[in-house]
C-alpha cells in the first residue's frame, strides 16, 4: 500500500510533538532522511506477494 500524500517531514514533526521530544534543527534533516529509508524498506516488504494459503507459524524454528 503506497501513500502518495505521506509527508515524512510532517510525520517527524508531529511525532516529536506527540512524544514531547525536542528535535533540534541540526538533527531534523538526518531524522527525516532515516525515516525516508525506513519507508523505502517497509514498502519493499509490504509489496512482497504472499499466497493466500500461508499460515502463521506458532513457533519460529530456524
Amino acid at each position: 500500500m503506497r501513500r502518495e500524500g505521506f509527508d515524512v517531514g510532517e510525520y517527524v514533526d508531529q511525532m516529536a510533538l506527540l512524544l514531547d521530544l525536542e528535535l533540534r534543527d541540526e538533527y531534523r534533516d538526518s531524522v527525516v532522511a532515516n525515516f525516508e529509508r525506513i519507508r523505502a524498506i517497509a514498502n519493499l516488504v509490504n509489496e512482497f506477494p504472499l499466497a493466500e494459503d500461508i499460515e502463521v507459524a506458532p513457533v519460529f524454528e530456524p
